[in-house]
């Protein structure tokens, strides 16, 4: 059996549920998801999302919930955020690692350890999905995304820049006049800017909420990657998994603003 308890935000928890998927498959064993309503992710998983027989959700609102503390009692190996860290490289768990793991293992980490083939774990629910369709019904036959990270993601900030955002979406304009921008980002004067610089262009998510301490919150970043993965291509931040996550769902191409790469 394999118990896990995500940390961090969504995406990092979609990350994280991903690998230990893969794992479980790997062992052929029950997967077990302790997902824990907090301030950094105050919503229950159903809300989000529609239930999978593939994996058991249970959610806890504190860290002494006794079902939480049973599966800690009861797992042969606790393991902790350090020692998947120290235990992968690539985002690959070494091989000798895994093969010593325990039949019933307990692992709370926001630290992904398996690349994910897919993300069919995660199908909306039924009005999520609804909204979702219904902005993306409207983004044109070429669309970019475009995620902006701010808040507290200081590499993101320092590396992905405004000036660099509007300048790449100037380049995009010039490939192709008729393109449009979905806009995805934590900071309302953002927004404003873009707005500003490139009138008529510029699609988002309206009067959503930016507090990941509210449920609503939380549905409406959801509302936000899942439109972002419906883009034709992403113009997204360094070190950020919501650029990431976003990218991969669909596997379209993606590039980081303020890196040379292209993916």
């Amino acid at each position: 059996m394999i118990i896990i308890q995500p940390s961090g935000g969504l995406c990092n928890r979609m990350r994280v549920i991903n690998s230990a998927y893969v794992l479980a498959q790997k062992r052929k064993e029950k997967l077990i998801i302790l997902w824990f309503q907090c301030s950094e992710l105050n919503c229950p998983f159903e809300d989000l999302f529609q239930p999978s027989d593939e994996m058991k959700i249970i959610n806890i609102r504190t860290l002494y919930d006794i079902r939480k503390l049973f599966y800690q009692a009861t797992a042969l190996r606790h393991y902790t955020n350090s020692d998947i860290v120290n235990n992968k490289t690539d985002g690959i768990l070494h091989t000798g690692f895994e093969k010593n793991l325990k039949k019933r293992v307990y692992i709370s980490t926001w630290e992904h350890f398996y690349p994910a083939p897919d993300y069919h774990l995660f199908i909306p629910t039924g009005g999520l999905q609804g909204r979702i369709n219904q902005i993306a019904n409207s983004f044109g036959d070429y669309c970019i995304g475009v995620h902006i990270r701010r808040t507290d993601n200081l590499p993101s900030k320092d590396t992905s820049g405004t000036e660099q955002f509007i300048e790449a979406m100037r380049k995009e304009i010039e490939k192709n006049r008729d393109v449009t921008f979905y806009l995805a980002t934590d900071d309302t004067k953002e927004e404003e800017r873009l707005r500003s610089c490139f009138p008529d262009r510029i699609l988002s998510h309206q009067n959503k909420i930016l507090d990941r301490n509210s449920p609503e919150g939380i549905k409406d970043a959801l509302i936000d990657l899942f439109c972002l993965s419906r883009t034709n291509k992403i113009l997204g931040s360094f070190y950020s998994s919501f650029t990431d996550i976003a990218a991969d769902m669909n596997k379209i191409p993606k590039m980081i603003v303020g890196k040379e790469s292209h993916y």
